[in-house]
């Protein structure tokens, strides 16, 4: 089986990525598992978004350039929970199995197979509960009195149609008044609209 190794170490705790790497391949080597690449991201944080070499696993992964991803432990891989499981479900997309020597999960096993559920059941769940928090904050600020959503900008339509009448571009009339060149834009729109109105309801 062709597989890949992915190894990480930060610039603040000593590691050397051998270390690493080292007994990934040892590992492969008696499964008798074909090394297919190495992917090695140093001094670089468990909490960053971009990784270069993670990166080009992903995409690697997505070209089907091996059937198997190994890694020293989760948090060498992942920064989350929910991280490691949108990666896992790329890789079961992709059909390629998923190993973490320390935690000895393979999820080409029984076993593993049942890690991958509880981890997706444990991600479903924290959005919900995250959803439910977030509707309970609002139905809570809802019943005392508080004003949910963004505030209203009031914005003075004729000013903004003097401006405009006088040549000013929209950004120099939204950064005069204070708003958005949108919201400019809008209560110019509206202005025009009611004297459009009025005017057909003279006629």
């Amino acid at each position: 089986m062709r597989t890949a190794i992915y190894a990480r170490v930060s610039t603040n705790n000593g590691q050397d990525p051998e270390m690493q790497t080292g007994e990934l391949k040892e590992y492969i080597e008696r499964r008798g598992w074909q090394l297919a690449g190495e992917y090695v991201d140093v001094g670089i944080s468990g909490s960053k978004e971009k990784r270069p070499e993670l990166d080009r696993l992903m995409a690697d992964a997505h070209r089907r350039r091996f059937d198997c991803v190994v890694v020293w432990k989760f948090d060498r891989f992942a920064r989350s929970v929910s991280h490691l499981l949108r990666a896992l479900e790329t890789f079961k997309a992709q059909g390629i199995e998923f190993v973490s020597f320390s935690e000895q999960m393979d999820t080409s096993t029984p076993a593993g197979k049942m890690v991958f559920t509880v981890l997706g059941a444990v991600a479903e769940l924290e959005r919900s509960l995250i959803v439910e928090r977030v509707k309970a904050g609002l139905r809570n600020a809802k019943a005392k009195g508080k004003r949910i959503g963004r505030p209203h900008v009031f914005v003075d339509a004729r000013r903004v149609a003097l401006l405009r009448a006088n040549g000013a571009s929209w950004p120099a009339i939204a950064k005069q008044l204070g708003v958005g060149v949108g919201t400019a834009y809008r209560a110019h729109q509206e202005l025009s609209r009611n004297r459009s109105s009025h005017a057909s309801a003279a006629d």
